[in-house]
């Protein structure tokens, strides 16, 4: 039975952090940014924070809601994995496709503001925003899409708001392997 662990939370939160943790246990990473990154160029696009964002709504207007998860998903049955974290859900219409196909965990990373502003700015991707009237339009068009809901109806949560890496870490592994001994039981 195919199982996914969905990671949900605002950008910056922690949530690559707790998706590597599990990859680290032999759980097989999609990135759903990544699937945007990677639209985005196809389109002939620079992959940087406004274009992915607009790529990232265009999808939704063109395929619906649940677009990005669908090209997750097709990524997910290419790699022929039973155990699949997804890292970036924003939406409570990814969950439910990816639900349609697997056992699903739905887990919320959180930090304030303030602190995924500051983690954001240490990362220095590309997308990132540079200031933080950037941080905040950014976080406007993510609730936009949904994530806010994904991010409360979450099946349960770890904080990162003064979590060290391997705490956080520790703690997303406590959660998925709980569930695990339910889902198998």
């Amino acid at each position: 039975m195919l199982r996914i662990v969905a990671i949900t939370g605002m950008p910056g939160a922690g949530k690559s952090t707790a998706a590597q943790a599990l990859v680290k246990l032999g759980w097989t990473r999609v990135v759903m940014g990544d699937v945007i990154r990677a639209e985005t160029k196809r389109r002939g696009l620079e992959p940087d924070a406004k274009n992915t964002g607009e790529v990232m709504k265009l999808l939704r207007k063109e395929r619906g809601e649940s677009a990005v998860a669908d090209l997750c998903l097709e990524k997910v049955g290419e790699s022929k994995a039973e155990r699949v974290v997804v890292d970036g859900i924003r939406s409570m219409a990814e969950v439910e496709a990816f639900r349609r196909k697997a056992a699903v965990l739905l887990v919320a990373v959180d930090a304030s503001p303030e602190r995924r502003f500051e983690l954001l700015k240490d990362r220095g991707r590309k997308d990132d925003p540079l200031t933080y009237e950037m941080f905040v339009e950014r976080d406007r068009r993510e609730l936009g899409v949904g994530i806010g809901k994904a991010i409360a109806l979450a099946d349960d949560a770890v904080s990162n708001q003064h979590a060290t890496p391997g705490r956080l870490a520790a703690e997303i592994t406590q959660v998925v392997e709980r569930w695990e001994k339910d889902v198998t039981a």
